[in-house]
């Protein structure tokens, strides 16, 4: 015959007693846990947070510094060119008059700009008399992208230089760096190749040459 205990009162309390404890146990843990969650989040915010700025920083120092190298690069970019356009200069009368070019005059860094006061073109060199301008362009090492950039350059010049519409335009092209592909595409083109030779320049075209018009 099976005996069955009736529910001691005390046993029910102690029982109610430990789940209540075990409850309080839980949550503390529970709030404990959230608590560390919480300051481990806020550190990690705190660390994206940082490393976003310490990579800003060093973004901006990186933007100064290629601004700096590109301004300097300019810089010295200008000053090759301004050698070499002094380097040609006192020779452009004489190399083409020896070509039976009978130009008078050498002008320096022409610039036309529009209505708005936003330049329109460049040119280094301006060899001219009454009848004829030579357009030289000066690099300190010459590419194609060069030579047809200078010849986009005479497609617009009388339109740019008003002044010298009635005159008959030739290109030229001048340069110390002067790779043979680079001359033999000016040549193809019907420009002067003015390039240096020793202490002096020399005009490259050989006497079969014969120099397009603008």
């Amino acid at each position: 015959m099976t005996t069955i205990t009736k529910p001691n009162f005390d046993n029910i309390l102690h029982l109610i007693q430990e789940l209540a404890i075990n409850q309080k146990e839980d949550r503390l843990h529970l709030q404990e846990t959230e608590r560390l969650f919480k300051e481990q989040s806020q550190e990690i915010r705190e660390n994206i947070k940082e490393t976003d700025r310490l990579l800003k920083e060093q973004s901006a120092a990186t933007d100064r510094k290629i601004k700096e190298v590109s301004t300097q690069v300019g810089h010295l970019t200008n000053r090759l060119g301004e050698f070499v356009e002094e380097m040609v200069r006192p020779a452009v009368l004489k190399l083409f008059r020896k070509r039976g070019v009978q130009v008078n005059q050498v002008l320096r860094n022409l610039i036309a700009y529009d209505a708005q006061g936003e330049k329109l073109s460049e040119v280094d060199l301006l060899a001219i008399n009454t009848d004829i301008a030579i357009v030289v362009e000066c690099k300190m090492q010459l590419t194609i992208d060069h030579v047809n950039d200078h010849l986009d350059r005479l497609t617009q010049f009388k339109h740019n230089f008003a002044q010298y519409a009635n005159q008959t335009i030739f290109g030229a092209i001048a340069s110390i760096v002067l790779p043979d592909d680079v001359a033999r595409y000016a040549y193809r083109q019907g420009l002067f190749v003015l390039a240096q030779s020793g202490d002096a320049v020399i005009i490259r075209n050989d006497d079969k040459f014969r120099p397009k018009r603008w």
